[in-house]
């Protein structure tokens, strides 16, 4: 199936490893051309060239950012358009764990975990529609989480400030649909990669304890991946969903049916 992403620019953060890397791989494969941004300028530069050794030079870009500073975000965007042309899509893949379970988190810690996982995704949101509405086009995919759709035990300012993604997505939709630019939220289940969290402890001490757990709370009885969650994304922004704005996709393997 043609997505019609061909020469398409595509924005994408987090994009060095895992989910981010899974979308940017999945947008390139579909013919587009595709910005990548991450903290970490030692692995964005290894992955960026690894890709434009597969996909050609002119068909990947990247800038070290971090998308909790508005001087990031728009410097990076700016930047983008200067050299590659304007964007089409922007993907918001920000988001850790910064705080310990339980109530008992200090303010900063508080303040800190939402500029992180709601903040940053506002920011790149705001920077890419600044220059989208102008061009009345454009589409945007805001990376969630299951644990923002129900409370799952996960750190409170995670799924919390997961669950303000979600409402961000349905009401940047709102404003920015009469301009034709579509928005919608993904939320990723238990996605396994190199280096990731699952990753190390599936290789731990408890693996028949998580093995057993993923086949009990996943219908599909397993862990997704990066290139399953990119797939998704790069239907989201393409010109075939063209009627999908302000949605809320899982894509867990059923784990929150």
């Amino acid at each position: 199936m043609d997505l019609q992403l061909t020469d398409r620019i595509i924005f994408v953060a987090g994009a060095s490893r895992g989910i981010g890397l899974g979308i940017a791989e999945a947008c390139l494969r579909e013919g587009a051309k595709v910005a990548l941004t991450a903290r970490n300028p030692d692995p964005l530069a290894e992955t960026s060239e690894r890709l434009t050794r597969t996909y050609g030079k002119d068909r990947v870009w990247s800038r070290a950012a971090d998308m909790r500073t508005t001087k990031d975000v728009e410097a990076a965007l700016s930047s983008c358009e200067g050299e590659l042309g304007p964007i089409f899509g922007a993907v918001a893949n920000v988001g850790i764990h910064p705080c310990p379970p339980g109530f008992e988190l200090d303010d900063d810690t508080w303040s800190q975990g939402f500029d992180q996982n709601l903040g940053s995704s506002f920011r790149v949101a705001r920077g890419a529609l600044r220059r989208m509405m102008p061009r009345k086009e454009g589409a945007i995919v805001l990376i969630s989480s299951i644990a923002g759709l129900r409370a799952m035990g996960t750190p409170l300012t995670y799924g919390t400030a997961k669950a303000a993604v979600n409402h961000l997505a349905g009401e940047l939709a709102r404003i920015a649909g009469k301009n034709n630019i579509r928005v919608n939220a993904l939320a990723p289940g238990n996605i396994i990669f190199p280096g990731g969290d699952w990753e190390q402890r599936i290789n731990g001490p408890r693996r028949d304890a998580w093995d057993r757990w993923v086949r009990r709370e996943t219908p599909l009885q397993r862990f997704g991946t990066p290139e399953e969650i990119g797939a998704v994304v790069t239907f989201l922004m393409s010109p075939l969903a063209s009627f999908v704005t302000g949605a809320m996709i899982a894509a867990d393997g059923g784990q929150s049916a």
